[in-house]
């Protein structure tokens, strides 16, 4: 999800370029790497009339700081839930014209109501993709390294003992705390939308003693680098370790990824397409996202990433290695160990950016 493969990043840039027809329409999209489907933009141009300029972040707090500050030029963003909450009550996302995105009746209502938890009627926002964060491996090497390692827990790299044993061959943590930290109290036995101090202590205690054993906090790099084999562990979200997974298949390399979600619970996530308050181009952003949730578009763009669609009416159009996968698609039993979790008020949030400061620096 966070990595420019060379063909859409040269296709991109090939939009981007400097028209000689400077009266072209245009939108800015802000987004994650690698997060949409080989031609698309393409097709979009092609449709439309409009050229895409794509531009990539691989944080979810570098996409709220540029937005949160204004003037940052995008027509379409794609934040995860709880920084489109923040997003919302900071007033900087502009409410949806719904009667100019009428594939918007083509989105799963089961996936909509959630995201309502986040934005309340659905009024600023619409799924994009939806996924877990869990635990992506390589299965050959956390086998040499770990024997007996649990690859059904959260233990396997907040047990500092096991952690300690993967050190060498490499684990990767996402650089973003409103991923690691509930994950953290899960694995603790807390609540994982805890906003109490005590519990996010114990959790940022944690973290900050598997510190030592992680080689790289980064939100993107771990795809690449599970694929080419240069680590055995990730904490990651689970279409990037599928992409990791098909990528290595790819290259016939006899890298062997797995995913699993652990038995503590984990975070289901959604991201959606939104729009900027300042957007400068809003019909052009309109169009871009009815474009998206078409299901034909959907369907393509979830095969490509390999990670659950926001359209329904796409999935009979999913390849069925990806609908029938349960990493993507979780089972119902699975589902009940899913958690969501809530923004943080400022208080909370002052918290939080100060352990998650000491957990990466190691102090």
């Amino acid at each position: 999800m966070k990595y420019v493969s060379t063909g859409l990043f040269l296709a991109a840039m090939a939009l981007a370029a400097p028209s000689a027809m400077a009266a072209d329409r245009v939108v800015n999209v802000y987004n994650w790497s690698d997060y949409v489907g080989e031609g698309v933009l393409d097709d979009f141009t092609k449709a439309t009339g409009i050229k895409v300029v794509y531009d990539v972040y691989d944080s979810m707090e570098v996409l709220e700081t540029k937005i949160l500050a204004g003037g940052s030029g995008y027509d379409v963003i794609v934040p995860t839930d709880r920084n489109l909450a923040r997003l919302i009550q900071a007033g900087v996302i502009a409410p949806l014209d719904k009667d100019k995105i009428p594939n918007l009746s083509h989105q799963w209502d089961a996936i909509a109501k959630q995201l309502a938890g986040y934005d309340p009627g659905n009024e600023h926002a619409t799924d994009y993709m939806w996924g877990t964060t869990g635990i992506g491996y390589n299965i050959d090497k956390v086998k040499a390294a770990l024997p007996d390692g649990p690859l059904d827990s959260w233990a396997l790299v907040f047990d500092p003992k096991n952690a300690a044993k993967l050190k060498d061959c490499g684990i990767y943590f996402l650089d973003s705390p409103d991923d690691m930290i509930p994950a953290a109290l899960a694995f603790l036995g807390l609540k994982p939308n805890s906003k109490d101090e005590a519990d996010l202590q114990k959790a940022g205690d944690l973290l900050a003693s598997i510190t030592p054993y992680v080689q790289k906090f980064n939100s993107s790099e771990y795809i690449n680098a599970l694929a080419n084999g240069d680590i055995c562990v990730a904490v990651g979200y689970s279409g990037d370790v599928l992409q990791a997974r098909n990528r290595a298949e790819e290259a016939k390399n006899n890298v062997n990824i797995g995913y699993f979600i652990p038995k503590e619970g984990a975070l289901i996530w959604f991201d959606s397409f939104a729009i900027p308050a300042d957007a400068p181009h809003k019909d052009e952003a309109l169009a871009f996202i009815n474009f998206m949730l078409d299901p034909k578009i959907a369907a393509r763009n979830s095969d490509y990433v390999a990670y659950a669609s926001g359209s329904k009416d796409a999935q009979p159009l999913i390849d069925k290695e990806i609908i029938d996968d349960p990493s993507v698609y979780p089972k119902a039993e699975t589902f009940e160990k899913l958690f969501t979790t809530t923004p943080n008020d400022p208080k909370v949030q002052r918290i939080v950016t100060r352990l998650w400061t000491k957990i990466k620096s190691g102090s």
